[in-house]
């Protein structure tokens, strides 16, 4: 279970003078210094109650996962059949665990219909043009029956995987047959764990191969008396198999009924208890409390609600662009990036003044959302209407002194294979207690990750520290790999 963010008196500091300045002007110089000095003095106590919660939040999940884990590996067959089924919720043939028995688990598999399949293939005419070859229905079953066996490995692969008590897989498949247009099955056996594990497999003849390292295992499509594969696909005769005649004679087939799951539906029905399938945002156990919330237990009545003031209209950044942060985003900078069309992750790099990283400590993502004791943290992803929102929240006050500059990017989701040209609606934003800036980066097809603005180190011209922003747009075409890669990351 991994730990908790590590946070830093910097970080608590920062926050306490976020609350304790809001609405005061600048010109208040008295009532500032006292709102400081209440700051440093509630600063140690605040981190002191967030280091204590989290670890013992940590120590709650640990104790969750441990048993969790011991029941998982003793085959307790709720705990299995949820896990497996949450592994297989994305899987192309929806794969539902049904039961455990010691240690054999009997899995159901929806292979696609045939008849979903195409009747022509890419060819080359005799001479050499390209053409449409209509296949036969051979052709066409083995078609079918390799991507079936391909299917039939994944999901024993995938249930071993993360089911390390079960030792062996009843594994039936189920299907609509072409010529009564009924679910019937087509493929059922027992594959044992070692069996799976120590055969190769790397060619796409080799998924057939699912029929004889199985036991007991029957097919629809046989091999005829000359050596080929049959051309007609018939569902196989369950009657001397109890468990699985009784699924089809209860199954409803009619995928738009109502009431009970139905077989026909079977992948629609797993991927509903998918988060992932529908956008549902994952709980974040280690959500840092806000000082509000914190002074707020401590002492209710100290000190009276901080007033907002109100803000102009944001300002649009162009690529080029820079200006000077005022005083109140180094307490407090908040950064949303709100988008559509597919998912991407905001990405935060925290460099030095050549734009490198010191380690990977500094290198902010969607598999690390804390960097420099707390001062710039990943808030997580929200849904908003259409729209989906990334938060986060950097205190520049409390980074540490080798962080010369930080870089905010986006990137789109390492595993979709899309480009920037298909979000929408996409636009990021950073706003403090006094001003809030806008920046809409380009929809471009070339590109998988951007670094929208940076944010740096830069001394007046009377010599004082301040922050500066400017608007980047600068696009990289192999994604986060390359744009980590440009800022010192190593992802070897």
């Amino acid at each position: 279970m991994p730990g908790p963010p590590q946070l830093g008196l910097p970080w608590a500091l920062a926050e306490a003078k976020a609350f304790h300045l809001a609405g005061l002007g600048v010109f208040a110089r008295t009532e500032r210094a006292e709102r400081k000095r209440r700051a440093e003095e509630d600063a140690s106590g605040y981190l002191a109650a967030e280091q204590a919660r989290l670890r013992g939040v940590h120590g709650e999940l640990a104790t969750e996962a441990d048993q969790w884990w011991q029941t998982l590996v003793a085959n307790d067959e709720a705990t299995v059949c949820e896990t497996v089924n949450y592994a297989f919720s994305d899987n192309p043939a929806a794969g539902c665990a049904v039961g455990v028995d010691g240690s054999v688990m009997s899995v159901v598999m929806r292979q696609q219909d045939i008849d979903s399949l195409p009747d022509q293939t890419a060819g080359v005419t005799s001479s050499g043009r390209p053409t449409l070859k209509t296949l036969t229905k051979r052709d066409r079953a083995l078609w079918w029956l390799t991507a079936m066996g391909s299917n039939i490995i994944a999901t024993l692969k995938e249930g071993f995987a993360v089911a390390p008590g079960i030792t062996a897989i009843d594994l039936a498949v189920i299907t609509r047959m072409p010529d009564t247009q009924r679910l019937g099955f087509v493929a059922y056996g027992r594959w044992t764990r070692q069996a799976v594990e120590t055969n190769p497999w790397r060619q796409p003849e080799d998924a057939l191969r699912f029929i004889d390292i199985g036991q007991d295992v029957a097919c629809a499509v046989t091999t005829t008396a000359s050596g080929n594969l049959s051309s007609t696909i018939k569902p196989l005769d369950t009657t001397r198999l109890p468990g699985l005649q009784s699924l089809i004679d209860h199954a409803q087939d009619d995928a738009a009924s109502s009431g009970d799951a139905t077989l026909a539906s079977l992948d629609g029905d797993l991927r509903a208890n998918d988060p992932a399938a529908h956008g549902t945002p994952v709980q974040d156990h280690y959500r840092i409390h806000s000082f509000a919330e914190w002074k707020s237990r401590t002492v209710p009545t100290q000190h009276p609600a901080p007033t907002t003031p109100a803000l102009s209209a944001p300002t649009a950044l162009t690529p080029g662009q820079n200006l000077v942060l005022p005083e109140e985003a180094w307490q407090g900078l908040h950064i949303a990036f709100t988008f559509a069309g597919s998912d991407a992750d905001l990405t935060l790099f925290l460099t030095d003044h050549e734009s490198r990283v010191a380690s990977d400590e500094d290198f902010i993502f969607y598999n690390q959302p804390s960097g420099a004791h707390g001062a710039a943290r990943l808030l997580g992803k929200q849904n908003e209407g259409i729209r989906t929102v990334e938060r986060a929240a950097v205190h520049l006050a409390a980074l540490p002194e080798h962080v010369q500059r930080m870089t905010i990017a986006i990137n789109m989701d390492v595993d979709s294979g899309l480009t920037c040209g298909s979000l929408t609606y996409a636009e990021l934003s950073m706003g403090c207690a006094t001003a809030t800036w806008t920046f809409q980066p380009s929809a471009d097809p070339a590109i998988r990750a951007m670094a929208v603005v940076e944010l740096y180190r830069h001394r007046s011209a009377d010599g004082r520290p301040v922050w500066k922003l400017r608007a980047v747009g600068q696009g990289w075409a192999d994604g986060l790999d390359g744009l980590a890669k440009a800022h010192g990351v190593d992802v070897a």
